[in-house]
């Protein structure tokens, strides 16, 4: 799942609320540089004014920093390190997105093969039909077909009946989206919808007759040597040092089935594993030529992102004085129960910041509120971070 506005989004709109009692010291783990001026003094302030952890990787050119503040554990009061593993939610679909980019590399399918070729009979019925969707509009949210991870029913077997191993299979999610009429025609308009990438999931598995886990795995976790990143199917469990995950009210939501979410959003990871990804993706480490322009090719409409293939490009400001302007980044993020993350690398492919926090409150999300603290830190850690 991802939060609704998008965590860049959701952090760049904060408000400083402050908050009484634990005050945050920053620890730095295997820095071979100093932190960018300004990084850990937003971290701080992001855990003053609520959050309860918050880890960052930064790296301009070669040299990197890893730093954390506030807990990982509120219950043991362990401190938050920037190893800790984390749910990355949506971040997951950038792997998927490249998984599938590379099989079109290969000659394996196309991008403009339609759904109904490689995953038949799934998607038809109440103005829903797979024949005229395309692959390439499943990964860039132009389907339309509706997304019921939006839905607070959805979500009822965990935050009503609190049964957080609780397991939803992705063709059931999808079967649930089908049962609605698309939001629009095939390639009309854009809208973020989860359904798009568990379709995604089921196309890599009717290619390579794997599992989706198993290609992410081979393809790209293991060439890269992202020892701390897995993909859970129904476990609940975060397993290895990891960051607690909380609710607005601290509640602790970290056990939690992750089956929902599948190619959508499962995948565990922490800041250095998604950094060494996104650098090898945005860098052309992972896909050939062709392939690599169609990531980064985004579909435009009037007040939505400018998204491409599970990334998009943004941009973020660098000073409030006349002369100030912004920098352009390839952002990926995602928000679902207990963490929200957002990955950050300039088009340049120069400097990179990976942020993660310990906190995402579902319900209040579903409900179309803030489900995080109020704060500018996290702003200032970015603007620290690709900016000075």
């Amino acid at each position: 799942m991802r939060a609704r506005a998008g965590a860049a989004t959701l952090w760049a709109g904060m408000c400083i609320v402050a908050v009484s009692g634990f005050r945050p010291v920053a620890v730095a783990e295997r820095v071979p540089v100093s932190p960018p001026v300004g990084l850990v003094e937003g971290i701080e302030q992001a855990v003053a004014d609520g959050f309860p952890g918050v880890v960052a990787y930064v790296r301009r050119g070669e040299q990197e920093s890893r730093v954390a503040a506030g807990l990982a554990d509120r219950a043991s009061g362990e401190r938050a390190l920037p190893h800790q593993r984390f749910r990355t939610a949506s971040n997951t679909k950038s792997f998927v997105s490249t998984v599938l980019l590379q099989l079109e590399g290969e000659g394996q399918l196309s991008l403009d093969d339609s759904v109904e070729k490689w995953v038949p009979g799934m998607v038809q019925g109440n103005g829903n039909d797979g024949r005229a969707i395309t692959i390439r509009q499943l990964l860039n949210h132009t389907s339309g077909i509706y997304d019921p991870t939006t839905e607070a029913e959805f979500f009822a077997p965990y935050l009503v009946r609190h049964d957080w191993d609780y397991v939803y299979t992705p063709r059931e999610v999808i079967a649930r989206a089908v049962r609605h009429e698309p939001k629009f025609a095939p390639g009309s308009g854009w809208s973020y919808s989860n359904t798009n990438y568990l379709l995604a999931g089921l196309v890599i598995e009717a290619v390579t007759r794997h599992s989706a886990p198993v290609e992410i795995h081979r393809r790209i976790l293991a060439p890269l040597g992202l020892k701390d990143t897995s993909f859970p199917l129904t476990d609940p469990t975060i397993h290895g040092p990891h960051l607690h995950g909380y609710d607005l009210k601290g509640q602790d939501v970290t056990r939690f089935s992750p089956s929902y979410d599948w190619t959508a959003g499962a995948m565990i990871s922490t800041v250095n594993d998604l950094a060494r990804f996104h650098r090898a993706l945005f860098t052309g480490a992972l896909l050939r030529p062709a392939q690599q322009r169609e990531l980064l090719t985004t579909v435009e409409f009037p007040d939505t992102p400018a998204y491409g293939l599970g990334v998009q490009r943004m941009g973020l400001p660098c000073g409030s004085g006349p002369g100030a302007l912004p920098i352009t980044v390839w952002e990926a993020d995602g928000g679902g129960p207990g963490f929200t993350s957002i990955s950050l690398t300039t088009v340049d492919g120069e400097r990179q910041l990976v942020l993660a926090v310990n906190v995402f409150d579902l319900g209040a999300d579903l409900k179309g509120e803030q489900p995080v603290p109020r704060s500018t830190g996290l702003v200032k850690a970015q603007a620290a971070a690709l900016c000075g």
